[in-house]
């Protein structure tokens, strides 16, 4: 039997790939509960973009951190990791599997290996905003070329469209610092007995036939009043205006694009992120691959638990 603080699932993977399906059966199967892993679904009010479990999901299994934060509050890995270390001493504590399941693969990483945060430099909202006034008008080169000439091995990580990153890498740049400086010195210790899961579709196909019906139903659902409300408030949701599911939508609101290229743009947008989920996923050779679309949830979890149940029971 594992120790208690070592009773963990971590299951990851890009989005639509099965991966809440497959937690909810996992805690049906081991009496577990799950820890959401999602830098959105904390959010209230915020559903259909950010893809929350349904109500009836909700209900199978007992869910953490959704639901957390107003939209206009700031939540950082930091948080993130705190708040999860807390409820995973507790479900621990009470002698259940704790289900980590989503796809922030930089929340997850940070939990999983023990990252240890100092007290986070207060935000400049003079400098942030400079910042992102700056890349509105001119777009994010320059900060990235700022960003390489102090921390190259940082820069190469970052996407062009990462605005959110890239703004807090140039703030901490300009503090004194470098990222990767306070990556480095950010080890601790984490939780190396937890059982990695990858879920993944066997073919980019698959996964991206899955990813555009989603989004399908999400505009079935009511995605674009959803957006209509963080466009009107994006002088504070700053972080839904750069989610995707939301950001998309902009251009209809201001008559520069129709529905359909606002739903292209989504579809896109989506399996580009995926594919950078799994590049995250796959750089910790700790995870086991699982294919949703070659095994039902039900055959995944027993064979989880086939394999692993000296660490989750």
């Amino acid at each position: 039997m594992a120790e208690l603080f070592d009773r963990i699932i971590a299951v990851g993977g890009p989005t639509g790939s099965g991966k809440t399906s497959l937690a909810i059966k996992l805690a049906e199967m081991t009496g577990g509960e799950i820890v959401s892993c999602d830098s959105m679904q904390i959010y209230r009010s915020l559903d259909i973009g950010t893809a929350k479990p349904t109500p009836e999901e909700l209900a199978s299994a007992r869910h953490w951190l959704i639901d957390i934060r107003e939209p206009y509050e700031r939540y950082s890995v930091a948080d993130y990791v705190a708040d999860a270390r807390e409820v995973i001493s507790d479900i621990n504590g009470r002698g259940l599997t704790a289900i980590v399941c989503g796809g922030t693969g930089l929340y997850m990483t940070s939990l999983l290996s023990g990252i240890r945060f100092s007290e986070e430099m207060p935000a400049d909202s003079e400098l942030r905003e400079e910042l992102v006034r700056a890349a509105s008008e001119r777009g994010s080169g320059e900060l990235l070329e700022e960003i390489a000439s102090a921390d190259p091995e940082y820069a190469a990580r970052l996407e062009p469209n990462d605005l959110k990153r890239i703004i807090r890498a140039v703030e901490i740049i300009r503090n004194g610092s470098t990222p990767s400086e306070q990556i480095r010195n950010s080890r601790g210790e984490g939780y190396p007995d937890a059982v990695k899961i990858l879920v993944n579709c066997s073919s980019r196909e698959v996964l991206y036939r899955r990813i555009e019906a989603r989004c399908d139903s999400m505009m079935e659902n009511g995605i674009v009043s959803e957006a209509r409300e963080v466009y009107e408030h994006r002088d504070t949701y700053l972080t839904a205006c750069a989610a995707i599911g939301y950001k998309e939508f902009f251009g209809y609101f201001e008559g520069n694009r129709s529905l359909d290229d606002c739903l292209s743009y989504l579809k896109k947008a989506s399996r580009r992120y995926a594919k950078r989920q799994l590049t995250w996923f796959r750089r910790d050779p700790g995870f086991e691959q699982y294919y949703s679309d070659l095994m039902s949830p039900s055959q995944m979890a027993e064979d989880i638990i086939s394999k692993k149940g000296e660490l989750i029971k």
